[in-house]
């Protein structure tokens, strides 16, 4: 059972997508408890993957290959004969290692509570149900794919779903938001999918080239030996194109060794577009792609549009999960298969980090809609992200990946607290209310935690993911030379400015002598439900676990973003030094 676990993950919610769609109309009462069981479930087993995940207790060289993975499961998938090009294949290759383990189990968290946060939702519920599902099982298959094929169906996958959600069940705009985010998305979508045709063109994969040539039997037999004669014979011409097995392996595709000599992508090509080497060009279009899905500015635009429109359950999902989604490709893709665009443009990276967070704050201070307060702060937060990553140190990739974590819970518990307030009064707009800490004292408990824990108040989670980035990217001058000081000092004024537009919120919403703009809605204003706190309290509870004891988490990632590190800073400057011989 161990060996399906991953499996299981990604598959129960889709094969529960059948079971809703197939069930008579009799049991539409029971779709959003189906939801939430199997959520449940996957919440299980994320739970369990952690416990016995063992870490990396030994520093692996800067080596990225399977080995950093645990919970493996790997099975032939597809496989094309090309003729004299030899063939291609696509395995069924799941894995988890410190960086996927974190992100399956913030989903984990998110999906339950957005599970319960829809039960409010009363029409169509068949279709929400099933799509909702369906969605949950993409965004754990984007999470555990180690074949970048496999990768890129769950990634492109994911859109349908999201799209109707909130095309359908969304506000008065939501065509236009669902239609907005589609063409958004779908576009950093083909950047990916151009570089990954060209990378499956340029790489082999060594075990299954050597089975073709018949220096082993099965795969099994494959041995390191064997591996480096593959490359040697690659390396002199001695291998003719119809025995090389191209592959879509993320894994190989980190290797340089498994690039064919003078493919478009290999690093002694001497190819150039637009004035540059190809991989250059090539990462740039891997981390734009992921770029709009996190979303950085000016890729931004699609974002609040999304989360003010779209139903609460999936503003939470949309901002929990699905933004995280960009920043873990950066990390699993642009920069572990081309850690030398990674250095070349570092500097650009982090100035739009920088960008992000500033601007995302600017807007969110000058915004009067409490949902679109918090997309804007969304943005601001994800600049962290990118700062983070930037800075190729551990502290600045641990921050990093803290921050999307830590964001994905206090994101969450932002949005069902504003959906607290439009599911009784249906209006968002901050001016409309006053004195709410005396109507709604449990109400307004929970609001603040969020709200501090999100301006980044010491004791919670969001204090510390800041606190990392910030260490990381000042000694990055230091460690790399990557991210000029300059850029971290400017960074720290997204800080006063988060305090200023949640604080200002706070005192305009919760502070002062009660009032409605519209009194009419006085007795529809009413605390929070069992559901409702059942939803935020959680939440609440992990932001200041995290923020007092952020081990928990550290200890998790921190095998993986060494040797994540290691590999990106020495592998990388080999790689732009072959270039440049090139």
């Amino acid at each position: 059972m161990s060996q399906l676990l991953l499996t299981l993950l990604v598959f129960t919610p889709i094969f529960g997508t059948l079971v809703i769609l197939l069930l008579p109309n009799s049991f539409k009462d029971l779709f959003g408890k189906i939801t939430i069981g199997i959520n449940s479930f996957q919440l299980i087993i994320a739970s369990y993957l952690m416990m016995g995940y063992e870490g990396l207790s030994e520093k692996m060289n800067g080596i990225l290959s399977l080995d950093t993975f645990q919970y493996l499961e790997k099975s032939e998938w597809i496989v094309l004969n090309l003729g004299t090009f030899g063939r291609l294949s696509a395995d069924y290759t799941l894995g988890v290692d410190g960086l996927s383990n974190s992100m399956i189990l913030l989903t984990a968290i998110v999906m339950v509570i957005g599970a319960i946060s829809s039960l409010e939702i009363k029409t169509k519920r068949r279709g929400f149900y099933a799509l909702y599902l369906l969605l949950s099982g993409t965004i754990m298959g984007c999470f555990l794919a180690l074949d970048f094929f496999l990768f890129y169906l769950f990634f492109e996958f994911m859109l349908l779903p999201m799209y109707f959600l909130i095309g359908i069940w969304g506000g008065k705009n939501s065509e236009y938001a669902s239609i907005k985010f589609f063409i958004y998305t779908l576009v950093g979508s083909i950047f990916i999918l151009v570089i990954m045709i060209a990378l499956a063109a340029s790489v082999i994969d060594p075990i299954a080239t050597a089975v073709q040539l018949g220096l082993a039997e099965s795969i099994q037999q494959v041995t390191p030996d064997i591996i480096e004669k593959v490359h040697v014979m690659l390396v002199s011409g001695e291998i003719e194109q119809s025995n090389l097995v191209r592959t879509f392996s993320l894994v190989h595709m980190m290797d340089a060794s498994n690039y064919i000599p003078n493919a478009i992508l290999s690093l002694d090509s001497g190819a150039m577009l637009f004035g540059t080497h190809v991989r250059f060009v090539a990462f740039l279009m891997v981390f734009i792609g992921f770029a709009i899905k996190l979303p950085v500015v000016p890729l931004h635009t699609w974002l609040p549009d999304a989360h003010v429109e779209a139903p609460t359950s999936i503003s939470v999902v949309l901002a929990g999960i699905l933004l995280k989604i960009g920043g873990y490709g950066m990390l699993r893709i642009a920069y572990s298969i081309f850690p030398d665009g990674a250095h070349h443009f570092a500097w650009y990276i982090a100035l739009g980090g920088v960008i992000s967070i500033l601007y995302g704050a600017f807007v969110a201070l000058g915004t009067h809609n409490l949902k679109r307060m918090i997309a804007y702060s969304s943005v601001s937060h994800m600049g962290f992200v990118m700062l983070g990553i930037a800075s190729l140190t551990a502290e600045g990739i641990s921050g990093a990946i803290f921050q999307m974590f830590s964001h994905g819970i206090i994101s969450a518990a932002l949005f069902l607290i504003a959906g607290v307030l439009y599911y009784r009064t249906g209006n968002l707009e901050i001016e409309n209310y006053s004195g709410l800490s005396s109507k709604m004292p449990r109400y307004t408990m929970l609001a603040t935690i969020a709200f501090f824990a999100s301006l980044g108040l010491p004791g919670f989670s969001g204090f510390m993911a800041e606190l990392f980035v910030f260490l990381g990217a000042f000694n990055s001058s230091a460690v790399n030379n990557l991210v000029p000081r300059w850029m971290t000092i400017v960074a720290t004024l997204g800080l006063v400015l988060s305090a200023a537009y949640y604080l200002w919120a706070m005192q305009r919403i919760f502070l002062g002598k009660y009032h409605l703009k519209d009194e009419s809605m006085d007795e529809k204003l009413k605390d929070l439900t069992k559901r409702e706190l059942l939803m935020l309290s959680p939440l609440a509870v992990i932001t200041l676990v995290l923020g007092i004891y952020p081990k928990l988490l550290i200890n998790l990632i921190e095998g993986s973003v060494t040797v994540f590190v290691e590999f990106a800073n020495y592998v990388g400057l080999d790689y732009i030094k072959a270039i440049i011989g090139a």
